[in-house]
């Protein structure tokens, strides 16, 4: 399999309601919530593309374009962006939908690394 043929299959969709419980007092999604999903969907996509142990080592920018309010659907997309050695990136977008309208529209985008590991926890090389 070609390195495109693993990065497509080892894209990351998962969907979401806001619900209150995970909003601020201006009824939009916690900013560190966000980042948790994002970051769990990265760890998804990365361990599908290397089939291996993943850690997470870094999150690079964060840009929040957008605020997500309560009662939305969202859909956080992972794909992963560049692959080296031992670590890859992964780049995430959360967008919005509204439950009872068409369309979507990009609210944060990400990247974050990770880094492949062995049992002992030491970095190895990621199997290409």
């Amino acid at each position: 399999m070609t390195l495109e043929e693993r990065i497509a299959r080892s894209e990351t969709r998962i969907f979401k309601t806001v619900f209150p419980n995970t909003t601020n007092h201006y009824d939009t999604l916690y900013g560190g919530t966000a980042m948790h999903w994002m970051d769990e969907t990265a760890f998804i996509a990365a361990t599908r593309f290397s089939r291996q142990r993943m850690v997470t080592v870094s999150s690079d920018k964060i840009d929040f374009k957008k605020s997500i309010p309560a009662g939305t659907i969202i859909e956080l997309v992972a794909r992963v962006g560049h692959v080296g050695n031992t670590s890859l990136k992964v780049d995430v977008e959360i967008y919005i939908e509204q439950m009872h309208a068409e369309g979507r529209e990009l609210a944060i985008h990400g990247s974050f690394t990770f880094v492949a590991i062995d049992e002992n926890k030491k970095p190895v090389r990621i199997i290409k």
